[in-house]
């Protein structure tokens, strides 16, 4: 455990280095405390701080900068956020996609780093389902989501069905299980087959198990912006291969999805910091991320990504209103 001079010493370090960029001395740290302590104790304090991973020494240096720990322990226990600096800023209701693309732009234009949203789940919920007779045995499937998001998959099958029969299954279907999730549509059809003619049942069950694979395939998107904002942060512009990792994570957009996902599971905003653990592993970048809700269910998931020096409060400030700004445009969108 640090005791409170050791915290207020270490405090000081990282919020220098965040704002200098420059590794920090036993002098400039005296000065930045405010305590009236010797160079000396500071630097035993300095000392047993880099002996518990919290700050190193960077090359030859004799100034410190913080660890991956270091930051961790700073965001955790000792970060203060002022309230209301964004509250001006707003986004219309609009088309989802729209109010998506809306919040990345503004959560890249106010952290000057890159926004990334994750679009709202697709729903695995049907509103209409139709069937089109193409040739023998081979059928058009229209899915229809509740948002209006058309799927269309042909499959073939062992009957060759009327276009009556067809239309009888449609409505059947769209009588009785509109509303419904397709894993509860395929329940509700095994426990029902009996009562149903052979050959329409087989036909609802295929239609089913389509609707399943055209669900599966509609991919969460993500959108990235700003990335271009990167080149301008003094920790990347000085070694390209800390660019290169960054914009190629930014290319493997599944492995973003599965970390803002982790973000989803919680309520609030959440904080990656990189090379405290394998979720962000590059040293150089850290995330602030936060869920957005539609009709207080959670939908998605929002954030800044920069580099591990960057400025916390304030992005916390950028993430949580943005993701409020979000969860209200999409709520109110009809």
């Amino acid at each position: 455990m640090l005791d409170d001079r050791a915290k207020l010493l270490l405090k000081a370090l990282v919020e220098r280095y965040i704002a200098d960029g420059q590794p920090v001395g036993s002098r400039t740290l005296s000065k930045a405390s405010g305590l009236d302590l010797s160079p000396a104790t500071i630097r035993n304090v300095m000392s047993d701080l880099e002996e518990l991973g919290l700050i190193v020494s960077p090359h030859t240096s004799a100034g410190r900068i913080p660890t991956a720990r270091g930051y961790r322990l700073f965001v955790d226990t000792m970060l203060t956020v002022r309230r209301g600096q964004f509250a001006a800023h707003s986004l219309a209701p609009d088309h989802p996609q729209k109010v998506i693309s809306n919040a990345a732009n503004l959560l890249s234009n106010l952290s000057q780093f890159v926004g990334i949203v994750i679009a709202p789940r697709r729903s695995s919920v049907f509103r209409h389902i139709e069937f089109l007779r193409l040739s023998e045995r081979r059928l058009l499937v229209i899915i229809v989501s509740p948002e209006g998001d058309v799927q269309n998959r042909v499959i073939f099958t062992e009957v060759d069905y009327s276009q009556g029969q067809l239309v009888e299954a449609a409505n059947y279907l769209n009588s009785h299980y509109v509303g419904l999730a397709i894993e509860q549509v395929r329940e509700r059809l095994q426990s029902e087959v009996e009562s149903l003619r052979s050959e329409i049942a087989s036909l609802m069950q295929a239609a089913v198990a389509v609707s399943t694979e055209a669900m599966a395939e509609t991919k969460d998107e993500v959108v990235i912006s700003g990335e271009r904002n990167l080149l301008a942060v003094t920790d990347f512009s000085h070694d390209m291969g800390h660019l290169r990792r960054a914009f190629d994570l930014f290319e493997q957009k599944a492995q973003l999805m599965r970390l803002l996902d982790i973000a989803g599971q919680a309520e609030g905003v959440r904080i990656f910091i990189g090379g405290e653990s394998q979720v962000v592993p590059f040293e150089e970048l850290s995330i602030v991320s936060a869920p957005y809700e539609v009709d207080g269910q959670v939908v998605g998931t929002l954030g800044v990504i920069g580099p591990t020096r960057m400025a916390y409060d304030r992005m916390i400030q950028i993430v949580d209103i943005t993701s409020k700004l979000v969860s209200n445009a999409l709520s109110h969108h009809k």
